[in-house]
């Protein structure tokens, strides 16, 4: 049996003419649309007394639209990407790709169990909580540089977009019952494929999990990346409040560690300039009374910015024929 509370206004208050505080469904639905009043029902914990104000309904119409332009994002970046041919296996993703495959099993793992258990505002918090945090606040930001410089078909971005692919493809049906009229629209613009799809989001098979993308080492390996980035991320803003920087590209980052923090960190150095999304990143090793710590240093980046990836190189200006661009830009256009 399950029971539901009143709705109330955003103090908890009865909804009465005489307060003024009544919220007509109508009038939702003019300025919103039906999306975003299903919404507002997902989101709120029926067992208790359901709020309703213009402030909460404001604060999701916000969320919806996170939410579209996550997957318009995803859309856009796999123009040209035919899932039959292009899609990457498993074991050659680049491990990032990797982690936010695993990071996806994890998502649709707690949404089958809301689902199950009839805890529809877990869905909206966890799906909403995905796209915010580990896509948009992170994932997709750093995935730029490989979608945006990278060669067209360069093994690099097709890792990217198969991965993208299969965030999209299974977001778009756990959000299906919620979310009926924009899933079906995203399901519309899907990239093509030889089989094609069902003719309706809502005919589709639900997602399940997929065992063979749950790397749990991988996992904490990018739990512990992902706390450098976070300490590396106040000393960007740090510079920035002291206008030793503008964008974090002009910033090349020295990190001074000990022990385990820097074996780990020296594993990734080649990649840690796309994770911070900054120009440079050199690693050190501190003395002995460093060996738990961590500590940041950042500073103008040398060289000049490139003008088509807008990262700071020293190899900038050095070929007279393109004296605006980059090494690694050069190479990029030489083989494209």
């Amino acid at each position: 049996m399950l029971t539901h509370g009143f709705v109330v206004d955003g103090e908890g208050r009865k909804m009465s003419k005489s307060l003024g505080n009544v919220i007509h469904p109508n009038d939702v639905i003019k300025k919103y649309g039906a999306e975003v009043l299903r919404l507002w029902v997902a989101a709120e914990d029926y067992r208790d007394d359901i709020r309703i104000s213009r402030e909460i309904i404001q604060r999701l119409s916000e969320a919806y639209r996170r939410f579209r332009n996550t997957c318009r994002f995803l859309l856009g970046n796999l123009d040209g990407f035919n899932p039959d041919t292009d899609r990457v296996d498993y074991e050659k993703l680049e491990e990032i790709d990797q982690w936010a495959l695993h990071q996806l099993q994890l998502l649709i793992t707690k949404v089958i169990d809301a689902y199950e258990s009839f805890e529809f505002y877990k869905i909206y918090h966890r799906v909403h909580n995905f796209c915010v945090l580990d896509l948009s606040s992170f994932y997709l930001d750093v995935l730029k540089d490989r979608l945006y410089c990278d060669r067209f078909n360069s093994p690099k971005r097709r890792s990217a977009q198969t991965a993208m692919y299969e965030i999209l493809l299974t977001i778009t049906k756990l959000y299906a019952p919620i979310l009926p009229f924009t899933t079906e629209e995203i399901w519309g613009f899907l990239p093509s494929t030889k089989d094609g799809y069902e003719e309706s989001v809502h005919l589709s098979r639900f997602p399940s999990v997929n065992s063979s993308y749950i790397d749990d080492k991988l996992a904490t390996r990018w739990e512990k990346l992902l706390a450098v980035r976070d300490e590396v991320n106040k000393s960007l803003e740090e510079a920035r409040r002291k206008r030793q920087i503008g964008s974090s590209l002009e910033a090349e980052v020295l990190i001074t560690t000990q022990g385990k923090h820097l074996e780990l960190l020296k594993n990734y150095e080649d990649l840690l300039p796309t994770l911070f999304i900054v120009s440079r990143v050199i690693i050190e090793e501190g003395s002995e009374k460093e060996a738990s710590s961590l500590r940041v240093t950042v500073r103008k980046a040398p060289g000049k910015k490139c003008e088509r990836c807008w990262n700071y190189r020293t190899s900038v200006g050095e070929n007279p024929d393109h004296p605006t661009i980059c090494e690694r830009c050069l190479r990029v256009l030489a083989t494209s």
